[in-house]
């Protein structure tokens, strides 16, 4: 609710403005071909931003209203006014929140926590701190996406597979909450003894992902990887979260319906509806302004009005009080003794639970997780940039993700958060819902997190959000994800058989693989944590039959896929502005050549007259046999 009074009580302060501005001056430019695909192009930024609502005085164009529904009110590369920059922030940390919390929860178990709640809490606190630091070392150093960076769901498989090994087992007296002293020092060695092997196994096994990032293994890779690896990848993504946004939603249908509905009318019924605000200027005295508040803040409205019915409903004891009955998850009182319990202050730091061990087996298992991760990783680039309005990632953009993914798993390790982290995929699914795709909002997603993860009492609060309504902004998010990985297939021809029989077989085997191993554990003897992960055997099957069947590459949509993938040797000056190293750093490489060699580093660029930032002639060649099918961007302010 406070997230809420500041958001209106900011917005009331402000002017908005829609402005249909000339090709020559405008920062991102969405292009329909002929075929009716979304293009992105990028031109020169050469304008400002403005605050009111312009008037029609030509009448309204026919396509107008289609162009609008995939117009994005910030691209990756610009930057929103600060307050609109921490209200959206907030937004992502609310749709980072359930996933994020959801791990520490399920570890707890094994690390025979079940009745340490103030344990649980500095554990929560640890993930957000680090998911925050990870987040700004992503978007500033990494590929430079507003992608979010969190705990990821491919290492708790392998996790909860070591901690249930018989020398790793609970002992029986940890699940009487009786016998439990979670002052005692036995109690404490149980808990952290299994933490530190966690720590270590992570820590181990992300050297490899740094390895393969910042060596260039994983850019040579994706020179195999088409649409038809891709589609299936991210399609499972969230394919493979159906459970847990089922398990979360069901334990109140009728809450988590009415978040999903309230999430979806906002989004998409009202988000063309301006809502007039009184506000005050010194030329117009008082007026009022109208806000497209729903386009905006779909998300932080629907989780915050669902949360106030819950908390109505809780007080006036409409919900049951007895946890053994439906509907008691609903509650926003639940854990009501955390909050009195946590700290107002506590700073994470690197072995605050001892010195971390390895394990052999343990970081076989971590290894089979982080190869799952990369290949979701990838493909939630990909996505990311589609949504976000940037051009498709290069390959030394991707190199650089995946290393920084492996660094932020390091210092997971090395915190003991007893989880690493990757891409988060619901977040990238909320840029879609928003439109709005500045990573200048993640970046203030990153502080929030850090903010959260050092005040105890602050981030406690969120935990009374009731498991029903994260489920139901789970089924909208997870859905735009799958989406998202269809769309892939837009690259290819899709009239073709064998393109069918590759996407269809990748996706059904992606599904029934790993449901049959998690049904049957004992009957493979080895460990198969990567099978059974659903995106790795999608991606896998996608990725083999594509190389290996004959196909043209027109058919198996290379060429498309190709010209949307800008190669190094030809970088733009809007690619370098979304994937070039910040603060200076690209400028000082683009002189040297053997950066060229640099897998991570930026190909210098070869300068051209008409090529050039203030070349606008350069600018309205590339954009003159366009002019008649480009719709441009409106330039949106608070």
């Amino acid at each position: 609710m406070l997230s809420l009074a500041l958001a209106l009580f900011l917005i009331r302060k402000c002017n908005i403005s829609l402005i249909t501005l000339s090709p020559a001056s405008t920062l991102m430019a969405l292009e329909k071909t002929s075929d009716g695909l979304d293009n992105y192009a990028f031109a020169v930024d050469g304008i400002d931003r403005f605050c009111e609502l312009p008037e029609n005085k030509n009448g309204s164009d026919h396509n107008s209203e289609d162009g609008d529904s995939n117009k994005l009110a910030y691209c990756v590369t610009d930057i929103p006014p600060w307050y609109l920059c921490i209200i959206l922030g907030i937004q992502h940390y609310l749709t980072a929140f359930g996933g994020t919390i959801a791990i520490p929860l399920m570890l707890s178990q094994g690390l025979c926590l079940q009745h340490d709640g103030l344990t649980q809490s500095h554990l929560i606190s640890t993930i957000f701190f680090v998911s925050g630091v990870c987040t700004l070392l992503q978007v500033t150093f990494g590929v430079r996406l507003p992608i979010l960076q969190g705990g990821t769901f491919a290492l708790l498989s392998p996790t909860m597979a070591l901690l249930s090994m018989p020398e790793w087992t609970c002992p029986a007296w940890t699940q009487n909450a009786s016998l439990v002293n979670t002052s005692s020092p036995e109690f404490i060695h149980v808990w952290q003894s299994r933490m530190q092997v966690l720590q270590g196994s992570i820590m181990v096994g992300s050297l490899f992902q740094v390895l393969v990032g910042f060596s260039g293994l994983i850019g040579l890779f994706m020179r195999f990887i088409g649409p038809l690896t891709i589609a299936p990848t991210i399609s499972l993504i969230g394919l493979s979260l159906f459970d847990s946004a089922g398990m979360n939603a069901g334990h109140h249908w009728g809450i988590s319906a009415t978040t999903t509905c309230l999430i979806v009318i906002f989004s998409q019924y009202l988000r063309h509806i301006a809502i007039p605000f009184p506000t005050y200027s010194k030329a117009k005295k008082f007026h009022t302004t109208r806000i497209y508040i729903f386009q905006f803040l779909p998300v932080l409205l629907g989780i915050t009005l669902s949360w106030l019915i819950c908390y109505l409903l809780t007080i006036y004891n409409v919900l049951p009080s007895d946890p053994d009955k439906y509907g008691y998850l609903a509650r926003t009182d639940i854990k009501g003794d955390v909050m009195g319990r946590a700290p107002w202050f506590r700073f994470p730091y690197p072995g605050q639970w001892g010195v971390p061990t390895v394990s052999l087996a343990g970081v076989l298992g971590i290894l089979a997780g982080v190869i799952s991760s990369m290949i979701e990783s990838v493909g939630d680039y990909h996505a990311c940039a589609r949504l976000s309005g940037a051009p498709p990632p290069p390959r030394h953009a991707i190199n650089r993700g995946i290393g920084i993914e492996g660094i932020g798993c390091l210092l997971a390790g090395a915190w003991g958060t007893g989880n690493g982290t990757t891409s988060y995929s619901e977040n990238i699914g909320a840029l879609g819902i928003t439109k709005v795709g500045s990573r200048m909002v993640i970046v203030c997603t990153g502080f929030v997190m850090i903010i959260m993860g050092m005040f105890g009492k602050i981030g406690a609060i969120f935990t009374t959000i009731p498991t029903p309504v994260i489920g139901g902004m789970f089924l909208v998010m997870f859905g735009v994800i799958m989406a998202a990985g269809v769309s892939s297939l837009q690259y290819t021809d899709m009239n073709s058989s064998r393109n069918i029989f590759i996407f269809g077989f990748s996706m059904f085997t992606g599904l029934a693989i790993p449901n049959w191993i998690t049904k049957n554990p004992t009957s493979i003897a080895t460990d198969t944590s990567a099978v059974k992960t659903l995106m790795f055997v999608g991606g896998f099957f996608g990725f083999l039959l594509d190389n290996t069947i004959p196909g043209t590459k027109r058919e198996r949509g290379i060429i498309a896929w190709k010209k949307a993938h800008q190669n190094e040797s030809d970088n733009t000056l809007e690619s370098d502005d979304v994937y070039g190293l910040p603060f200076g750093i690209n400028s000082c490489l683009s002189s040297l050549t053997w950066t060229k060699y640099v897998p991570f580093c930026p190909t210098p660029k070869v300068s051209r007259q008409n090529d050039t930032p203030c070349s606008l002639d350069s600018l309205d060649t590339k954009t003159e046999s366009n002019k008649g099918d480009t719709h441009i961007i409106a330039g949106v302010a608070l």
